[in-house]
Order: C-alpha cells, then structure tokens, then sequence
C-alpha cells in the first residue's frame, strides 16, 4: 500500500479522534459535569474524565501532525501555502498549533494548576469559561473540517 495511502487513512482517523473527542466533551461531558450530573464534586468528574482522554488527544494531534507534514512534503503541497485558494491548508496547521499549544504546553504546564484553583474557589464561573473555551475551539475545528474536506475536493471560497 502507497504510503501517502496510509498516512491519509492515519490523518483522517486522528482527526475524527481529535474532533469527535472535542464535540463529546463540549456537547456532553462538560454540560454533565456544569450541572452536577457525574456527582456533586465537579472538578473531580472533570478530571476523570479529561485525564481518560488527554492522552488520547495528544496521540491523535501528534498523528495529525506526522502524517500531515509527510502529505505536505511528498505530494509537494508546499505551494499551497502561498494561495488563499488553499485557506483550508493554512487552518488546518493553525488549528492544529493551537491544539499541540494547548495539549502539550498550555494544560500541562498552566492551565492544568490555575484552573484547579479556580474551580476550587469559583466553579461556577470557571466551568462556564471552560465550556466557552470549547466551544469555541469546537466551533474552530468544525470550520476547518469542512474547509478541509470540501478544499480537497475542489470547492473554493475565492
């Protein structure tokens, strides 16, 4: 099997990982959890639920990125970047920095302390800001998805 074969089966099944984690956790998880569902102690749902499902994230955006970076260079997609034709090219490397940002810097490093301190002292307003925060990235990814998939069959905005 051709190489760029796999790594565009690889690519699409990250991204439905990715993605689709993104839309159980915004339309699902982080409702259930704002509204007490799991149990009375948010933070700790929260974290059984978001420590189940980091790793997998992380994986999932890696691959993204390895497979992605290996279409690029051996399609000689390069180019792509210099069009606005190819807009979707450029989200889905945005979206994707955002994300390996996120994951591998942001939550680990400062989100993962601040947020448990805010959430011990204001759970309200900190589950509403990280519902918010999903939303909107959720909202981002969706975008790009369908940018992506239309783009690479030929559809153009421009």
């Amino acid at each position: 099997m051709d190489g760029v074969v796999v790594a565009r089966a690889l690519h699409v099944l990250s991204v439905v990982v990715w993605i689709g984690g993104l839309s159980m956790a915004t339309t699902v998880a982080l409702p259930a959890v704002r509204d007490g569902k799991p149990g009375g102690d948010r933070l700790q749902a929260f974290q059984a639920i978001q420590s189940r499902f980091v790793w997998q994230a992380r994986m999932a955006v890696l691959l993204v990125g390895l497979t992605g970076l290996y279409m690029v260079e051996r399609l000689g997609l390069w180019e792509r970047f210099r069009s606005t034709q190819f807009w979707w090219m450029h989200a889905m490397v945005g979206l994707w920095l955002l994300f390996a940002l996120i994951l591998f810097v942001a939550e680990p490093l400062v989100l993962h302390r601040h947020f448990h301190r805010w959430a011990a002292a204001r759970p309200d307003a900190a589950f509403a800001w990280l519902h918010r925060a999903h939303w909107l990235l959720w909202a981002l990814g969706l975008v790009t998805v369908f940018g992506a998939t239309a783009g690479s069959h030929g559809w153009s905005m421009f």
